[in-house]
C-alpha cells in the first residue's frame, strides 16, 4: 500500500530564500483537497477554510521584504486547520489535537503543529519571528463560518455558542487577549495595516 507520504509529495514554496524552516513534503493545495475529501470535511467546514487560507495568504502576501515565512505551509495549514472538525461533532473530541496527531501519523509534523495550536497558542514568543502558525491561529479568529468578522464578532458568536459555563466564556475572553497580542504581533512585521490588508478581500 502506497503511504500517505508517498501520495502528496507537495514542493515547498518559500515567498522569500532568507529563511528555510522547514524540509518535510507539504501537500498542495490540490492534494489538501483530497485529504478535506478523504476525511469527509462537511462543506460548510470547507469552505471556513477557504476563507481561512484567502485571510492568511492577505496577511503573508503583504509581509514586509525581509520577512519570510514558508507559504505554501500556510496554505497546507489553513486548509487542513479542521480536518477532523466534522469527526469531533459526533465525537466531542478535540479537534487540535486529534487533527493534530491525524497530520503527524500522515507525515506531516510541521502542518500538525499548526493545527495543534489553530485554537490557542501554547508556545506564543511575542518576541520572536513571525511563524506559520501564527498567521493562521489569526486568520481563524478573523473568520466566522466563511465570513470574514472583526474579532470582536468572531468572540461573540463563540460565546453564543460555545459559552454555555462560565469557565468556557472565561477561556474565550482570555483567548481573546491572546489574539490580540498575536495581531500586535503580525501588524509588526506587514508593510501594510493588518485590517486593511484583510478588507481588501472582503
Amino acid at each position: 500500500m502506497t503511504s500517505d507520504r508517498e501520495t502528496f509529495p507537495g514542493a515547498i514554496h518559500r515567498r522569500t530564500v532568507t529563511q528555510v524552516n522547514s524540509t518535510e513534503r507539504i501537500p498542495t493545495e490540490e492534494e489538501c483537497h483530497e485529504l478535506m475529501a478523504r476525511y469527509s470535511m462537511l462543506p460548510n467546514i470547507v469552505e471556513h477554510s477557504l476563507q481561512v487560507m484567502r485571510v492568511s495568504l492577505a496577511i503573508t502576501d503583504n509581509l514586509k521584504e525581509n520577512v519570510s515565512v514558508n507559504r505554501d505551509l500556510v496554505i497546507a495549514g489553513s486548509l487542513l486547520h479542521d480536518i477532523t472538525k466534522t469527526r469531533s461533532l459526533q465525537t466531542k473530541e478535540r479537534h487540535d489535537a486529534s487533527g493534530g496527531a491525524l497530520l503527524r501519523e500522515l507525515g506531516y509534523p510541521d502542518i500538525a503543529e499548526i493545527v495543534e495550536q489553530h485554537v490557542i497558542i501554547h508556545d506564543l514568543n511575542l518576541d520572536g519571528e513571525i511563524e506559520e502558525k501564527e498567521i493562521v491561529y489569526y486568520a481563524d479568529k478573523r473568520v466566522m463560518h466563511d465570513t470574514i468578522v472583526t474579532l470582536e464578532e468572531r468572540v461573540h458568536d463563540l460565546i453564543q455558542r460555545y459559552g454555555a459555563k462560565e469557565e468556557i466564556r472565561e477561556l474565550i475572553l482570555q483567548n481573546r487577549e491572546q489574539v490580540l497580542a498575536v495581531e500586535r504581533k503580525i501588524t509588526g512585521f506587514m508593510k501594510i495595516d493588518v485590517h486593511r490588508a484583510i478588507q481588501a478581500i472582503v
